[in-house]
């Protein structure tokens, strides 16, 4: 009954979206009025713009360097040229890094290799630090970019060695990190003191969305994605999930809302397949 009411309202079945459709409009729903938006290259790109295009008053920043950007045709990546169309600043790290120093970050969308149930992130390496089995690039800003945003959304794809009781290594800190120099580990507040802005508040998976608890900064199930079981969800974990707090099944996009996607956002087809 409640499936068919959602059709009939305009939202999407099943069969009519894909799993990045879907992490799409999720991110995009994330984004508020009137915030200053920190953006990466992919699906942080195509909720920054769907999200401006269905009529959220935002201002997007590209970590390349570009603030307030007015583009209304996909960049390929944040170093994309079209980055710059509308823009009021267009120059570099130094610039768009300062805006994060400063705290005039709303909100951040980033991604990363592993996460633990604290919301430590790894983008650096799997295995032992000095003998790994992969090497990341790295930061590449992760780190700054989650530690000094007000905000900070993850959009990953979920699996049991992604979503780990402990990470390999942290790159960018969760919500219980080590605290300095005894090992305890502690809140991010304790641990941050003055120079605490804020942390991940959610991360967008192919199959759940999921929020901290803002006392224990333990991760806990908000929505579960359409078609997906919960025993699926606990498999696709290394750590014991929190479903204390889940509100149902995540909205499926709406039809206007793919509509957008692909006829305005992303009619290239840069980041989601062209449907035939």
């Amino acid at each position: 009954m409640e499936k068919a009411l959602m059709q009939r309202e305009g939202y999407a079945a099943l069969d009519e979206y894909t799993s990045a459709d879907l992490l799409a409009v999720a991110a995009a729903r994330e984004v508020r009025e009137e915030e200053v938006v920190f953006a990466g290259t992919g699906l942080p790109m195509l909720a920054i713009m769907l999200a401006q295009v269905s009529g959220t008053s935002c201002k997007v920043i590209y970590e390349a360097g570009t603030i307030e950007s007015q583009s209304r045709s996909l960049p390929s990546s944040v170093g994309d040229p079209r980055c710059v169309t509308g823009c009021s600043i267009a120059s570099g790290l130094l610039d768009v890094f300062d805006q994060l120093q400063r705290g005039r970050i709303d909100l951040a969308f980033l991604g990363g290799a592993e996460i633990d149930q604290y919301g430590n992130v790894n983008t650096t390496v799997i295995g032992d630090y000095l003998h790994p089995d992969v090497r990341f690039p790295g930061s590449g800003g992760n780190s700054d970019i989650n530690s000094l945003s007000k905000r900070t959304v993850f959009i990953m794809l979920q699996e049991k060695r992604r979503f780990k009781e402990q990470v390999d290594y942290i790159t960018s800190p969760g919500w219980r990190v080590r605290h300095w120099p005894s090992g305890e580990w502690v809140h991010r507040r304790r641990a941050y003191g003055q120079k605490f802005a804020g942390g991940p508040t959610a991360v967008i998976t192919n199959m759940a969305v999921y929020r901290f608890d803002e006392e224990s900064g333990r991760m806990y199930v908000d929505t579960i994605h359409p078609g997906v079981a919960k025993d699926m969800l606990q498999e696709n974990a290394g750590f014991p999930l929190d479903f204390s707090r889940c509100r149902g099944e995540t909205v499926p996009p709406t039809y206007e809302e793919l509509d957008i996607l692909y006829q305005v956002v992303d009619p290239e087809g840069v980041f989601l397949a062209k449907k035939s």
